[in-house]
């Protein structure tokens, strides 16, 4: 850490048939659809054990984001009261960390099919953590 700048870099990236933030859903579980995660040759060794059936907590970068936005209406809805992004699932925010609870349908190599996905194509992955059985992760 330098004055409060961590480096994080990308482990791979999104393969989805969403190319735009119009058309992903707002969540996952909202009609997100099948996507492939692919992982840089420098993290083959991580994906290990992972297999089909397994679910499991995707971070990435949502880089389309506008990281100077601090209030929304909740789900764009102007109906709602103006809130803090912090207290939203919002994408536009000053860390623009997107968290997606994701189950694994194949693993081809240093490619893995998730299902129910919202991020759009491109979208860099950050990590991939498991989901812990009886944990409340959503």
């Amino acid at each position: 850490m330098v004055d409060g700048q961590y480096t994080v870099r990308a482990i791979g990236r999104v393969e989805s048939p969403l190319h735009t933030r119009s058309q992903a859903p707002k969540q996952g579980d909202e009609g997100g659809p099948n996507a492939w995660l692919v992982f840089d040759p420098a993290v083959a060794r991580g994906l290990r054990e992972l297999a089909a059936g397994q679910e499991v907590l995707l971070l990435t970068w949502l880089d389309r984001a506008d990281r100077t936005v601090l209030a929304v209406h909740p789900r764009g809805d102007l109906a709602r009261a103006e809130t803090g992004v912090f207290a939203t699932r919002s994408p536009d925010r000053p860390n623009p960390i997107g968290f997606h609870r994701v189950t694994v349908l194949a693993v081809d190599g240093l490619r893995i099919l998730v299902s129910d996905l919202e991020a759009v194509d491109g979208t860099p992955i950050l990590d991939l953590k498991p989901v812990l059985p009886g944990r409340a992760e959503r």
